[in-house]
C-alpha cells in the first residue's frame, strides 16, 4: 500500500517532489482515512511528461494489435482484483458497494471494447486521379496526452480515457481527482503488473497545480477532461494560444419528460433510479422531471412515497439505498441550493435536510423532491450534483420540450410516452447527446458515444469508435508505382 501513496513515473513509484501530502477520507465515515497521498506540483508533471515522451516512439512502433495485448492482460488482472477495486471505490468515493461493483464491470466492458478495436484502427483506400497511383488514409497518435478525471467514477472514467489513449499509440499522464487517489493508483498498478513498458502510463496525484501544469506543458498534445464547465472552459482558454487539442465532458442538467399518456409506474421507477442512484452524483443524473399538468399530481405522489422510503447510509451497509455525497462542500452545496429554491417558490415534498440519525460522521443528504419549481429558477437551470430532484409542470408536448431544452447543458434526456410519433419527434428535438425512451435517463453502452450537447461537451465523444478522433489524427498518402 505504501508505494501507492505516491506517483507512478517512468515505471517507478515515487513520492511527490513537493514533499506534500493530502489525506484521503471516507465520506461515509470521516474518521476513516485511507492514507496520505502525494500532493504534486509542476516539477512532478515535468518528470511524468518527460517519461511519456521517452516511451512514445517504442510504444507507437508496437502497433495496435500488440498494444491490445497489454490492455487484455490488464483487464484480466482487474477482473481478478474486482473485489479490491469495488471495496476501494466504496470506501473512498462513498457509493453503494453494488454500484461500485457495477462500475468495475463497466470499466472492464470499456476495456474489452477498446481492445477489440485494435484490428479496426485503420484508414481507407481511395481512387487516385493519376494512373499507377495508390491513394489511402491512415491514423497516427497525437502524442503525449493528459487525462484529467473526476471523483464520481474513479475507475470507469479513467479507464475510458486510458484504454483508448494507449491503444491509439499515445503515451499518457493521468491526473485523477485528489478525492479518489487510491482507485487510480490501483488502476495504474494493474497496467504496470500487465507488463506495460515504463513511461507509457504515468500517474501524478494532486489538485489544481497538476492540472494547470499539464495543460501548459508544450509537449502535451491533448487534454481529455471530465468535470465542471468553469474548469473545462479554463482549460480551453489556457490551451487556445497553441491550438491544444481538447476533449471536454462538462456535466449536465438532465430532464425526464413525462407526457400525459406515460406509464407512471414505469416512469417513477426510472426517475428514482436516475435521480438518487449514486446520490445523484453523475453527469447524466436525472435532476429535473418535466411532467404534464394532467399527470403531475399523481406522479409526485408516487415519487414521494418511493423516495421517502429510501434509506440513506454507508455504501458498505446492504440496507442502504442512497450513499453519502463525496465531501462536506458537496453536502453544503446541495442543502444551500434547496434553501434558495424554497426562497424562489419551490416546495420541499420530501427530504431537504442532512441525514444524521444512527449514522457515522459523514456527508449524508436526504433524497429530496422539490415541487412547484419554476422552469427558470436557479435550481432548474444549474447543476446540483446531489440527491435533489426538481419537478416542473408543463402543459403539453411542445411546452415540455421547451422546458427540457431551456438549460445551457445537454448531456442526457428521457421521455415517457406510449405515442410512437411523439417518441421520434422528441428524439429529433431533444437538445441532448444521450437520449432514452421509457427507461432511466442514465447510462450508456461501452460501444455507444458518451457525449453531450451544448455546454455539456466539447470535442469528440468517448466510449465509442468516435473516440479515435481525439487520440489520433488523419494522414493521407499517394504512392506512384
Amino acid at each position: 500500500m505504501s508505494e501507492l501513496l505516491g506517483n507512478h513515473v517512468g515505471g517507478r513509484w515515487v513520492p511527490a517532489e513537493t514533499g506534500l501530502t493530502r489525506p484521503d477520507v471516507n465520506p461515509a465515515d470521516t474518521r476513516d482515512v485511507l492514507g496520505e497521498f502525494a500532493e504534486s506540483g509542476g516539477v512532478d508533471v515535468e518528470a511524468a511528461v518527460d517519461a511519456a515522451r521517452a516511451a512514445r516512439a517504442d510504444w507507437h512502433g508496437l502497433g495496435p494489435i500488440r498494444r491490445a495485448e497489454f490492455l487484455r492482460e490488464a483487464g484480466r488482472l482487474i477482473s481478478a482484483r474486482a473485489a479490491e477495486f469495488a471495496e476501494t471505490i466504496t470506501r473512498e468515493q462513498g457509493k453503494l458497494l453494488s454500484e461500485a461493483r457495477g462500475e468495475v464491470r463497466r470499466a472492464l466492458e470499456v476495456l474489452d471494447f477498446t481492445a477489440g478495436e485494435s484490428r479496426r484502427l485503420g484508414g481507407v483506400t481511395a481512387p487516385a486521379e493519376d494512373p499507377r497511383t495508390w491513394a489511402f488514409t491512415f491514423r497516427r497518435p497525437i502524442g503525449v496526452v493528459g487525462l484529467i478525471t473526476p471523483w464520481n467514477f474513479p475507475l470507469a472514467i479513467p479507464m475510458w480515457k486510458v484504454a483508448p489513449a494507449l491503444l491509439s499509440g499515445c503515451t499518457a499522464v493521468l491526473k485523477p481527482s485528489p478525492l479518489t487517489p487510491l482507485t487510480a493508483a490501483l488502476l495504474v498498478r494493474a497496467f504496470a503488473d500487465a507488463g506495460l513498458p515504463p513511461g507509457v502510463l504515468n500517474l501524478v496525484q494532486g489538485d489544481r497545480p497538476v492540472g494547470e501544469a499539464l495543460v501548459a506543458h508544450q509537449a502535451v498534445a491533448g487534454i481529455s477532461f471530465t468535470g465542471s464547465v468553469p474548469v473545462g472552459t479554463a482549460i480551453q482558454r489556457a490551451g487556445a494560444h497553441r491550438l491544444l487539442k481538447t476533449q471536454l465532458e462538462l456535466g449536465g442538467k438532465n430532464a425526464v419528460v413525462v407526457l400525459d399518456d406515460a406509464d407512471l409506474e414505469q416512469a417513477t421507477d426510472a426517475i428514482v433510479r436516475g435521480a438518487f442512484g449514486q446520490a445523484g452524483q453523475r453527469c447524466s443524473a436525472t435532476s429535473r422531471v418535466v411532467a404534464d399538468v394532467r399527470v403531475v399530481d399523481e406522479l409526485v405522489d408516487r415519487l414521494v412515497e418511493r423516495v421517502a422510503a429510501l434509506r440513506v447510509g454507508p455504501g458498505t451497509d446492504p440496507g442502504s439505498d442512497v450513499c453519502p455525497v463525496v465531501n462536506d462542500d458537496r453536502m453544503r452545496a446541495c442543502l444551500d441550493a434547496v434553501h434558495r429554491a424554497e426562497d424562489s417558490g419551490a416546495v420541499v415534498a420530501c427530504g431537504g435536510a442532512a441525514a444524521t440519525d444512527g449514522l457515522p460522521p459523514g456527508h449524508y443528504v436526504r433524497p429530496t423532491v422539490l415541487r412547484d419549481v419554476p422552469w427558470d429558477a436557479e435550481i432548474a437551470q444549474e447543476e446540483i450534483f446531489g440527491p435533489v430532484l426538481s419537478v416542473i409542470d408543463s402543459d403539453g408536448f411542445d411546452d415540455a420540450l421547451r422546458i427540457a431544452n431551456s438549460v445551457r447543458y445537454g448531456m442526457s434526456g428521457a421521455v415517457f410516452t406510449r405515442d410512437p410519433a411523439r417518441i421520434f419527434e422528441a428524439l429529433d428535438r431533444f437538445e441532448a447527446g444521450m437520449l432514452h425512451v421509457n427507461r432511466p435517463g442514465v447510462g450508456a453502452y461501452a460501444h455507444l458515444p458518451h457525449v453531450g450537447a451544448k455546454q455539456s461537451q466539447h470535442g469528440p465523444p468517448e466510449c465509442s469508435p468516435q473516440v479515435w478522433d481525439f487520440y489520433t489524427e488523419w494522414r493521407s498518402a499517394c504512392i506512384a508505382y
